[in-house]
């Protein structure tokens, strides 16, 4: 069971408001053997953090302000390293490199994976570190996906210290082009089926018009 992502974030102001609101005594019986230790990630995070094609980051500046990223590419640009450790190749883009120097004071993030269609939610924490492409090439080169029409800079590199799922509730289900595409190509292939024999139909003779 995931404890430590709860263990990490219900600081003493999260568990006043939880015994204010009534909620304290069920989550403090949930985590009663929480101690520090990470949240091991499973097969079962691992399938669904690799095949999310995008997802969000946030990290926090000097001034203690937080910062959202949003980061995509092809299902799976989001990889298990090893043990609880994701990566993922940053590609070149607007140049303002907020995420990658705020992690050079604090090394602390947030990422959320949605799934829309099913309606799913993967909130995540750990450290981050980020590797240039000129200081190891071999490793930011490793994590991009091939065939991939995306410049590397660099590769951020997260060991995962929590998890958690969240329910279903209040998630809109959203769909991409190519599950749309895949939804309704049977139906598209009946459709051109009927269209062929309506269209032999019609330059029968009448007589052989059956």
């Amino acid at each position: 069971m995931a404890q430590n992502y709860r263990h990490t974030l219900f600081d003493d102001a999260v568990k006043a408001e939880q015994e204010r609101h009534g909620s304290r005594a069920a989550y403090l019986k949930m985590d009663a053997n929480a101690d520090g230790t990470p949240d091991a990630l499973t097969a079962k995070e691992i399938a669904f953090i690799e095949q999310r094609d995008s997802f969000y980051i946030a990290s926090v500046n000097a001034e203690g302000w937080p910062y959202m990223q949003h980061r995509g590419g092809p299902a799976g640009f989001l990889r298990h390293i090893t043990g609880n450790r994701i990566g993922f190749a940053d590609y070149r883009g607007n140049k303002q490199y907020i995420s990658t120097a705020n992690l050079k004071g604090n090394d602390r993030v947030s990422l959320f994976l949605m799934d829309y269609p099913n309606r799913d939610r993967l909130k995540l924490v750990g450290h981050a570190v980020s590797v240039e492409l000129a200081d190891d090439a071999a490793a930011v080169t490793a994590l991009m996906p091939e065939g991939y029409r995306a410049v590397p800079e660099r590769a951020f590199f997260i060991d995962v210290i929590g998890w958690e799922w969240n329910c279903s509730q209040h998630i809109t289900p959203r769909f991409t082009e190519a599950e749309i595409s895949a939804a309704v190509r049977p139906m598209a292939t009946e459709i051109n089926q009927l269209r062929a024999e309506i269209a032999a139909l019609r330059a029968a003779p009448k007589g052989d018009r059956t």
